[in-house]
């Protein structure tokens, strides 16, 4: 698990699915999910975020657990199970996406890139606004900051075609910035955007 980033003390080293099963059986209950969190271990904290209710998170909740993000898995479920489904979500994106901790950066970006897959009321407008955060971010050379930049990028070129032609626009600028971070995000978004079919 180490090997592949799943760090953290305390861990049980459940599977996903039976980390969903886990809280389906119990529910969402958001006293319930504060309580796991404070834990900090990290399978109770992948839990927490699905029992969450994301409509009560606060501000001060979500900067409080993003804090605590140590481990690539706790960051990308917290934001697909809970972070994405708050209506404080695309603020969160904005205000993490210039911090300096390498998972509250990663954390801007994995809750970007799944509110470009659920959030389907938000409009164009939206995300072609955060391709300017996805290019600012795209020279952090952080192996867990470029590859959410590089994700973000590529699920919102996927949500049509119109945002498509915007994410290679974005691409190909952040192709130009010349460092090697930014020509791996580009090559990579690139190749993908350019093969995905959208009706």
């Amino acid at each position: 698990m180490a090997r592949f980033g799943l760090v953290g003390d305390g861990r049980l080293g459940l599977s996903v699915p039976t980390m969903r099963a886990i809280a389906r059986m119990l529910g969402r209950d958001h006293a319930l999910a504060q309580a796991l969190w404070d834990t900090a271990i990290p399978d109770a904290r992948i839990v927490a975020s699905m029992v969450a209710e994301p409509a009560q998170l606060t501000s001060r909740q979500m900067d409080a657990w993003v804090k605590g993000f140590a481990a690539w898995d706790v960051c990308d479920q917290t934001c697909l199970n809970a972070f994405c489904r708050s209506p404080l979500a695309l603020r969160k994106v904005e205000a993490w996406a210039t911090r300096k901790d390498e998972f509250v950066r990663r954390a801007a970006f994995a809750l970007l890139a799944t509110l470009a897959v659920h959030d389907k009321a938000a409009d164009d407008a939206a995300f072609v606004a955060a391709l300017a955060l996805v290019e600012a971010g795209a020279h952090d050379d952080r192996n867990f900051v470029k590859k959410a930049v590089n994700w973000a990028l590529r699920n919102i070129g996927k949500r049509n075609l119109a945002l498509r032609q915007a994410a290679i626009a974005a691409a190909l600028r952040i192709q130009q910035q010349g460092t090697r971070s930014a020509r791996w995000i580009a090559a990579d978004a690139l190749r993908e955007l350019r093969a995905t079919k959208l009706s």
